[in-house]
């Protein structure tokens, strides 16, 4: 099981920049957790507001990814970290201090033009890595963004309850400029070399066929369940759980998600994207039977086992679907329907907390993202029409 993994990072250029994904994934996985606590703790609203905030920091970054993907495409990786960068240290230096209105609108300009952290990692490693062995190589990838997912949650919740919100923002401020240097001095690759440099994209009508559209549909799904879980089990745990239990509870879906992951890539059989989804939704229901908070941990066993598995399959999928002067876009759409997937789960879940219950929130992401799953399905069998 292990061979396949052995291979990839053998490959030159790999094993350096799967180390620093993990690194500069920490910032980015505390952004979330450490805006949604400073809005419910500091500016004393309610997670719908907080979900809102959320959610217009993932539409600017679901807008902005695509555009920043040609970016690199047209002019290269260090111009693009140049313009991000900047972005990622006015608004970490000025959000602690804005207005619940102006938060919302620094959220959208923020990540308007936020680094595209994962989408530029993965558009690294389908330059790297050869179509045969991505599969061990977007599993390690997922397996990073569960690692960073324990770590970058727990600094950033842990800074903001025992410090202060604005504390905590500062240092995943920080940690977004730090992001920046570090890709800008790895400077790894965003092509195989199969396109020259400035090479004018093929038409959108050649590539962004029914097979990208079922892919990208089904990462926003498996999103939208990732994140609206998130919230609900973090409002759960917070109303009847000691302060660290928000920390635990998350460390351990992380590392079942982690276990799936490295499974996964190991696999001598691959399993489809749509059919983890689906059942993904399926072991995310039984999370809203929850009570203690240590309840929680236990239950999302199973769904944390389905969900790097489904992340790296969509990877993987839209890796091969994307033609090489068009990487950047392709990859960019990836990132976007991954951040509108978190901009859909996060809002839902938010407003039927404080409307409903965490359970109905859980109960009722878990349908969304079955529907999406089974739409995603459709879209794939439909057989085009002759002209």
């Amino acid at each position: 099981m292990t061979s396949g993994y052995r291979e990839v990072l053998a490959l030159p250029g790999v094993t350096p920049l799967m180390a620093l994904s993990l690194l500069t994934r920490v910032p980015a996985s505390a952004a979330a957790i450490t805006l949604t606590l400073h809005v419910v703790l500091t500016l004393d609203l309610g997670y719908a507001a907080a979900g809102a905030v959320g959610a217009a920091s993932t539409v600017g970054m679901a807008i902005g990814a695509p555009t920043l993907g040609r970016f690199v495409d047209r002019r290269g990786l260090r111009t693009m970290l140049a313009v991000t960068t900047a972005a990622a240290a006015v608004f970490w230096a000025v959000a602690p201090h804005l207005t619940y209105p102006a938060l919302l609108v620094g959220a959208f300009l923020g990540g308007l033009l936020a680094f595209p952290v994962y989408s530029i990692i993965r558009q690294a490693i389908a330059s790297a890595v050869p179509e045969s062995r991505r599969r061990p190589a977007f599993a390690l990838d997922s397996m990073s963004v569960e690692v960073s997912y324990i770590i970058g949650p727990a600094v950033g919740s842990l800074l903001v309850v025992t410090l202060s919100s604005p504390v905590a923002m500062a240092v995943v401020g920080a940690g977004w400029v730090a992001t920046g240097v570090a890709f800008w001095v790895l400077d790894p690759p965003t092509r195989t070399g199969a396109a020259e440099p400035g090479e004018r994209p093929p038409p959108v009508r050649t590539w962004l066929d029914r097979r990208l559209v079922a892919a990208l549909l089904g990462t926003a799904a498996t999103v939208l369940l990732v994140f609206g879980t998130e919230l609900s089990v973090i409002a759960s745990v917070q109303a009847t759980g000691p302060v660290y239990a928000i920390a635990l509870v998350n460390a351990v879906w992380c590392l079942a998600s982690l276990g799936g992951g490295y499974l996964y890539g190991g696999a001598r059989r691959t399993s489809s994207q749509l059919v983890l989804v689906g059942a993904l939704a399926v072991a995310t229901l039984p999370v809203a039977l929850g009570g203690a908070w240590w309840s929680f941990a236990l239950l999302l066993v199973p769904a944390g086992m389905l969900t790097a598995p489904a992340l790296a399959a969509g990877s993987e999928r839209v890796s091969l679907l994307a033609p090489e002067p068009a990487r950047g876009v392709v990859t960019g759409l990836h990132g976007s329907a991954t951040t509108l997937g978190a901009a859909a789960g996060t809002p839902l879940a938010g407003v039927l907390i404080d409307a409903a219950s965490p359970a109905t929130a859980i109960v009722a992401v878990a349908a969304v993202g079955a529907a999406l799953a089974a739409v995603s399905a459709l879209i794939t069998r439909r057989v085009p029409t002759a002209v």
